[in-house]
């Protein structure tokens, strides 16, 4: 049997690697990144646990790549949704998708709510393609730099806060919490538009 090129070898390491964390994604899906195990992976690809770390360096590894890559698919749902919006119909479209994301794959929602604790830069390019959907809509409101990313992390807090109250039905009144987050998105919104107005007033 010829030897692989190490060009081969390359392609073979990194095909591996993605069967890897696609399966893994898939268990992330169900249980959450912490509920993520080797063991479950290996029998998944009907291989002993000690042939993975030809291709991973640990449980971590695996935990990082998943995070990674529901970052990735964050960032693309969020893109496709706002695409043909603009200003306050963007925002919204946005606010929405990011809520059923998380209804829809706790699991990785959990992954992104993770992703701080890596700081390398490949981590770094990942995190930021959900931050530059949401920036690319706060432009339609003059906010640029710093004073957009303020605000990315306002957008953030806004809905992260009232999806994590409702995961964990944190919400005891018999009202619409669709309604509720509706409204509360509307509030943020006349937020921009009161920063707006008080920028062109000082300008």
């Amino acid at each position: 049997m010829p030897l692989l090129s190490p060009s081969a070898m390359s392609r073979k390491a990194r095909t591996d690697r993605e069967q890897i964390i696609t399966i893994a994604v898939e268990l992330a899906d169900r249980r959450g990144v912490e509920g993520i195990t080797l063991a479950d992976i290996a029998t998944r690809l009907n291989v002993r646990i000690p042939s993975l770390y030809n291709y991973i360096a640990g449980l971590d590894d695996v935990r990082r790549g998943v995070t990674l890559l529901v970052l990735v698919r964050l960032g693309d749902t969020l893109r496709e949704v706002v695409a043909g919006h603009s200003g306050d119909d963007a925002v919204r479209a946005l606010a929405h998708a990011y809520r059923a994301f998380a209804h829809e794959h706790p699991g990785w929602y959990a992954a992104v709510e993770a992703a701080p604790r890596y700081m390398d830069a490949e981590a770094q390019a990942a995190g930021a393609q959900p931050v530059q959907v949401v920036v690319s809509i706060l432009a339609h409101y003059g906010l640029q730099a710093e004073d957009a990313l303020h605000a990315v992390r306002a957008l953030r807090s806004v809905v992260h806060g009232f999806v994590s109250l409702e995961v964990h039905h944190g919400f005891g009144l018999a009202l619409d919490l669709d309604e509720s987050y509706a409204r509360l998105i509307d509030l943020f919104i006349r937020g921009l538009h009161a920063g707006q107005n008080g920028n062109k007033r000082q300008s």
